[in-house]
């Protein structure tokens, strides 16, 4: 983690994977999500990837007192992180008491529980492409999401956070039974930035 005044910044093997000042996108892969969910009261929202907790805060802003929101994360320091120095950034959403944080890969969360989630969100290393880990292929590839529908309640969305597009991956969610839809979001908001691209697959 890397600070410069009031920005903070989280790198891996020297390439910035987050940003204090950019997290336009990262709210909108929540909004965009609650917005298309059939469930509005009480749902059950996992986010793998907590990151500086920018989309675990707009999921809560969309969300009813009665939802509960888990956040897998596989790296305790991110965590640490967020409980003491980046809490301020995104209005201290690890301290909501509808937020319970599972430290594992959310790969393992998605396939331990069947018919659980009513939305999916993922903002796991660069998106589909797999910039630091090879194990995030896991999650893209075919048994991935074969495992993230299983793991969603009918009319339940997975949405997928990435730096671009992905033409083969779009195919892959078709395949694996997801009604789909591509959506290119700004970094920063009011339409800065950076395009980035979330998918919002829907279990039918």
């Amino acid at each position: 983690m890397w600070r410069r005044g009031t920005e903070f910044s989280i790198r891996i093997a020297g390439a910035e994977l987050m940003n204090s000042r950019v997290h336009g996108s990262e709210d909108a892969l929540a909004e965009l999500t609650c917005s298309r969910l059939r469930r509005k009261l009480s749902r059950r929202i996992l986010v793998g990837g907590l990151g500086m907790g920018f989309t675990l805060a707009a999921a809560l802003e969309q969300s009813d007192p009665d939802s509960m929101v888990t956040v897998s994360e596989l790296i305790p320091a991110v965590v640490r992180w967020n409980r003491q120095h980046l809490r301020h950034l995104a209005g201290r959403p690890l301290e909501d008491p509808r937020v319970s944080v599972a430290e594992e890969d959310v790969g393992h969360t998605i396939r331990k529980n069947k018919s659980a989630w009513d939305a999916i969100l993922l903002d796991v290393d660069n998106g589909p492409a797999g910039l630091t880990r090879k194990a995030n292929d896991r999650l893209y590839g075919k048994s991935g999401l074969t495992a993230a529908l299983a793991a969603l309640r009918p009319g339940g969305i997975l949405a997928v956070w990435s730096s671009g597009n992905d033409e083969a991956f779009t195919r892959r969610l078709k395949r694996c039974g997801f009604q789909t839809e591509t959506v290119t979001v700004r970094a920063r908001k009011p339409g800065k930035g950076a395009r980035h691209t979330i998918w919002l697959a829907a279990k039918l």
